[in-house]
């Protein structure tokens, strides 16, 4: 594709600014709009482990995206912070997963895939991290799993942006609806007047299904609440994360030690609840007893953008030329960040693409 006039992009999240500093070196201008502050809904509630909870219950679709960004993480990051820098501290620390229904599947994926995934002896996590609790049995591991720190990750690239001439965020600018001219969408509609572009992005995570209604397109993009709480420990009080029962411990850099998450589907509410509180302080003591007199520092909701498999939306929209979606990523938007918006750029620019695109063409999917 010749190189654009302007792409306006509809939502400030990690996928729509990594998608503007992926494209800005290749089109003459970019506008981020965000309806509020840039990476304020779930690019800054999610916890920010750099792989899927459990990546061998995905599509090849989803692991396919994973893989990359999994093997690019570190690189990004070291780049934002030479550029900006704001570290938004990818941090490998490693992966127990304990008590696994399903470990002989695990396993069996690992070998598939060519993961380093393996099973350990209990004793072994015990060493490893002594804070663990009493009570688990079987424990398998990947080494090479990190975390990124996502709040920071998202000043980094905003910082990033505005550093650049031809990008400009418009934050506080809610987006109503679109422009169009015949079949072909020309820019979108916000309280502040029209904004238009030769094409548009719509990166608006759980709010991207309610924007393309204005269209008359059903989106299979629905917000699924998640709650998380916050301790603030020594710095080396966690040197691995742990999941067991759905629920993790994450470790930063600093001694924050983050424990996710819930999964309710209460529509665009994100008020945290007390029965939630509860339910994750008992997960937390049940994996880190000590947890139980640390200082809880933090508990909030954040509003994943579900979709169906978790397998999301990136490419153009049939039947309205101009119009391209990088959405829908349900519980794995800042793992699949760095592959995703590689993915759309080339695509968008054509390029030979990183991996095949079919798997998450709009077309035949809304």
């Amino acid at each position: 594709m010749a190189k654009q006039q302007q792409v306006v992009i509809v939502g400030g999240g990690v996928i729509g600014l990594l998608t503007a500093f992926n494209l800005a070196a290749d089109v003459d201008s970019i506008v981020l709009l965000d309806r509020s502050n840039v990476g304020q809904e779930s690019s800054w509630a999610g916890g920010g482990i750099v792989s899927p909870l459990y990546p061998w219950r995905y599509s090849p679709a989803v692991t396919a995206l994973a893989h990359w960004s999994q093997d690019f993480y570190p690189q990004l990051g070291e780049h934002l912070l030479a550029r900006t820098g704001l570290d938004p501290e990818v941090h490998t620390t490693g992966l127990y997963w304990l008590d696994l229904d399903d470990e002989a599947e695990a396993l069996a994926w690992a070998q598939r895939e060519s993961r380093p995934l393996r099973a350990v002896d209990i004793s072994a996590v015990h060493d490893a991290v002594p804070v663990l609790g009493p009570g688990f049995n079987r424990a398998v591991y990947m080494a090479d799993v990190a975390n990124v720190r996502n709040p920071r990750l998202v000043k980094s690239l905003k910082a990033a942006l505005l550093a650049l001439p031809n990008v400009t965020l418009h934050e506080q600018c809610e987006v109503s609806g679109f422009v169009r001219d015949g079949d072909r969408v020309v820019g979108v509609q916000t309280k502040q007047g029209e904004i238009r572009g030769d094409q548009v992005v719509l990166t608006a995570g759980a709010w991207s299904g309610d924007l393309l209604k204005s269209l008359g397109l059903e989106l299979p993009v629905e917000p699924v609440k998640g709650q998380m709480i916050l301790y603030k420990c020594a710095a080396d009080f966690l040197p691995r994360m742990v999941l067991a029962k759905g629920r993790y411990a994450i470790p930063r850099r600093d001694g924050h030690i983050l424990i996710g998450s819930t999964l309710e589907h209460e529509g665009f509410d994100k008020t945290p609840t007390e029965a939630a509180l509860e339910s994750l302080k008992a997960s937390a003591i049940d994996l880190i007893p000590a947890l139980a007199d640390a200082e809880r520092v933090g508990h909030w909701a954040g509003l994943r953008p579900g979709s169906p498999e978790g397998i999301p939306f990136i490419g153009a929209v049939p039947g309205f030329a101009g119009l391209w979606l990088n959405c829908g990523h349900y519980r794995n938007g800042l793992v699949l960040a760095p592959a995703s918006c590689q993915l759309f750029a080339d695509v968008l620019l054509g390029r030979k693409p990183i991996i095949d695109p079919a798997p998450y063409a709009p077309a035949g999917r809304i």
